[in-house]
């Protein structure tokens, strides 16, 4: 099992946590939208930036947290009478149970009917897989003569001249110290190389277990943290932590492994809206704790070179403005959205005055320009951008000060830096990867001043799907870009089924890396469409500042205008298109459907916040609170609570002709409540019986809906057979739904 080092730069500080459709793979448990790693379909996924990480493909963890984060904790109705509460909690629980209950049984009795075509498309999946799958190389921390690598739940240590499992020595395996049901999620070495951290964690929990070897002779367990987040070295024996309670991370600890070992509080966040966590600049001259809510920012430094010493404060916190540290020859380059227009701007300051008033503008992106990483070198700096749809680099050179601009290759729609370069290196390595595209490697160089194409092991090049860009005329006149694939060698494209994804929320793009069912789609025959509607991030700030709390409708009526485009320009028809989405997509995927039902036949949805209205009055929820610079806070702004009620998808269905629709849940999901879920699937029914019963003409079409709940797994997590097993039951029930007969 290869894990990929965290090659995100400041991606996790940019755009946070996110959370986009699952997809299976051999190697990984989930691939996310999300923020940090993003491609290779292999493993990796959970954040911050130091020669020394590892990550697993979770969700990337980094300050801001923009998914729909919600506990699905159950709660009683609040009485006078601690008796009549209690019996009331009693009730509630038993309802919940038996209502579970009842869709586990009716999933079972509905399964068979997909249970021949799910196992076909599983077996041409993992063939896809094997295909398509190849080896870059197994993630890389050197230091001097040194490589650590990972492999199959495995550290090992071995000479760079020697790089190879089999000459490696284990330094950790989670099978042997009991770990055998988690996952490395990150590794930290030491500067001294005689302490390794490493974080782990399984598919049901949110909170990860940090383990500390001593690497001295014979590798041994030192210390064992629970529920931590973040974690760097700040010397070679001070470790800086951040702990995860409840879904929140509010505290940053201190702990030595000196002779007099100690763990200190150093740090603690008492807004609740705003999220801590750890981050090593790239020449390991600070730790910054970066305090986050989804506006405003205030970052405080920690002297490496002094580890003890209280953390300095960069700027305090200025409502609006977010911005995130690096270091380079005693000056702080500042990525931030302070100044006119609110969008990121690289600006540098003195590191002995760092107020915002020394603030000085080194480069400002242009209008429309996603800022997707940011990797600070020691004479360079590159931005990966993306602009209409296609990526570019632009390269800074703190030597000359001139800027360079790489247009990147049409087809590609991600990317992300390969193992973690070091802060002086000449070449910075990079992969590009589409929905249908397998990763391909390129490397720039800063001496020659070039791109270079890398080749690799062999793979089959995928040359017969066209990619295509479009522009859709929202309801306001804003255009609204979309992606196209299809199969070149399509003909009647008006009669091919046509998969449409969505997402909207939090500024998060639409994931778009490489998946192994998104190319069988493409060799069936199907069309596949990616809407970047409002809400979401793929224009910068301001796109998803226009499709958040009182301009959520905006999202709905780009969503609208996308599919309308499609059809009118031939691209499939409604009674063979689909919509996708998940998590917080789901809002916009479940308004569509009541809107506008007529434009789709069915729809998949995985752990979808489907009850806006509900879970935002309730502020025992831990992130509650926090989500309220996205959804706005219906208990204090009667005005709020009704623009919410306007779009809710529970809140607004009613007895009309839906599409057919498949959700997934989980029941250990914290991020979105099944309680909700499972309202919404039982008054969707309902309303689908009504208008049935209404209009009971011989041969009137009755749309299947259908919810299968999860035990294992959860929000972020599945194991590869049930990820397998998800895609698997969703492109049968799409299949068959759309009658399409390919398989």
């Amino acid at each position: 099992m290869k894990v990929r080092m965290s090659c995100v730069g400041l991606r996790n500080l940019l755009q946070g946590l996110s959370y986009n459709v699952k997809y299976y793979s051999k190697h990984s448990c989930l691939q996310t939208v999300c923020i940090s790693s993003k491609i290779n379909q292999k493993k990796s996924h959970i954040l911050a930036r130091s020669g020394s990480t590892f990550m697993h493909r979770t969700l990337p963890p980094g300050s801001i947290l923009p998914w729909r984060c919600f506990s699905c904790k159950q709660e009683g109705t609040k009485t006078p009478s601690k008796r009549k509460q209690n019996a009331s909690i009693t009730t509630s629980d038993l309802l919940y149970k038996n209502l579970l209950k009842s869709e586990q049984e009716n999933w079972n009795a509905i399964s068979t009917r997909y249970k021949a075509m799910t196992k076909r498309i599983k077996e041409k999946l993992e063939e896809l897989h094997n295909k398509y799958t190849f080896n870059l190389g197994s993630p890389r921390i050197r230091f001097g003569e040194n490589v650590y690598f990972e492999e199959n739940g495995c550290v090992f240590l071995s000479k760079a001249d020697d790089v190879d499992e089999e000459n490696g020595d284990i330094l950790f395996s989670t099978e042997d110290l009991g770990f055998s049901d988690a996952f490395i999620q990150r590794i930290r070495i030491s500067p001294n190389q005689r302490y390794m951290a490493i974080s782990l964690k399984s598919e049901n929990s949110e909170e990860a277990t940090c383990v500390i070897m001593k690497l001295d002779h014979f590798p041994v367990v030192e210390k064992v943290i629970p529920s931590v987040f973040s974690f760097e070295w700040a010397a070679n024996d001070v470790l800086y932590y951040t702990s995860q309670k409840n879904l929140k991370c509010q505290n940053v600890f201190m702990t030595t492994f000196t002779n007099q070992k100690h763990t200190k509080l150093v740090y603690t966040e008492q807004d609740a809206r705003f999220f801590v966590d750890i981050y090593c600049t790239r020449d390991r001259r600070f730790l910054t704790i970066n305090s986050n809510s989804k506006t405003t920012s205030e970052v405080w430094l920690v002297d490496c070179r002094h580890p003890f010493k209280s953390p300095a404060l960069v700027q305090a916190r200025t409502k609006g403005v977010i911005y995130h540290i690096e270091h380079r020859n005693d000056e702080l380059y500042i990525l931030t959205t302070y100044g006119e227009p609110a969008e990121y701007k690289l600006m540098k300051a003195p590191l002995a005055s760092s107020g915002m008033e020394n603030w000085q503008l080194v480069y400002a992106l242009e209008k429309k320009t996603k800022l997707v990483d940011l990797e600070m070198f020691s004479n360079h700096c590159i931005m990966f951008l993306k602009n209409a749809g296609h990526l570019y680099l632009n390269v800074i050179s703190f030597v000359s000060h001139s800027v360079q601009s790489i247009k990147l290759p049409t087809w590609a729609c991600e990317f992300e830096l390969e193992s973690h370069p070091e802060h002086t290196t000449s070449t910075c390595y990079f992969q590009l990867t589409s929905p249908v595209h397998p990763p391909k490697r390129f490397a720039y160089s800063f001496k020659e001043n070039n791109l270079i194409e890398q080749a690799v092991q062999e793979v089959p090049i995928i040359t017969n799907c066209h990619t295509t860009r479009l522009l859709a005329k929202s309801k306001d006149e804003t255009l609204v870009p979309i992606t196209v694939f299809h199969n070149m060698n399509s003909k009647e494209l008006h009669r091919k089924p046509l998969l449409v994804h969505v997402y909207g929320a939090y500024g998060i793009d639409l994931n778009m890396s490489f998946k192994e069912d998104k190319l069988m789609l493409i060799e069936e025959g199907w069309i596949l469409a990616y809407c970047h509607v409002r809400g979401g991030g793929e224009l910068g700030l301001s796109w998803h500042k226009d499709g958040c709390r009182h301009n959520k409708l905006k999202g709905l009526h780009d969503l609208k205008a996308c599919i309308m485009l499609l059809h009118e320009l031939g691209f499939s028809q409604p009674k063979y298109t689909a919509l996708a989405a998940a998590s917080a997509g789901g809002v916009l995927a479940g308004a569509l459907c009541n809107t506008a039902p007529e434009l789709i036949k069915a729809m998949v949805l995985q752990a979808p916040f489907v009850d806006v209205l509900n879970t935002m009055m309730k502020t025992h929820l831990p992130l509650t609170i926090e989500e309220q610079e996205e959804w706005g806070n219906p208990l204090a702004d009667e005005k709020c609570m009704k623009y919410i009620k306007s779009y809710c998808p529970y809140q607004n269905i009613k007895p009309q002709c839906y599409p057919s629709v498949f959700i997934t849940a989980y029941e250990n999901d914290q991020r979105v409540p099944l309680t909700g879920v499972l309202r919404y699937v039982q008054k969707l029914r309902k309303a689908v019986l009504d208008h049935a019963s209404r209009t009971s003409e011989k041969g009137n079409w009755i749309p299947n809906i259908i919810l299968d709940i999860q035990a294992s797994g959860s929000h972020c997590d599945s194991s590869w057979e049930a990820s397998l097993n998800e895609v698997a039951r969703h492109l049968a029930f799409l299949n068959k739904e759309l009658e399409v007969c390919h398989l």
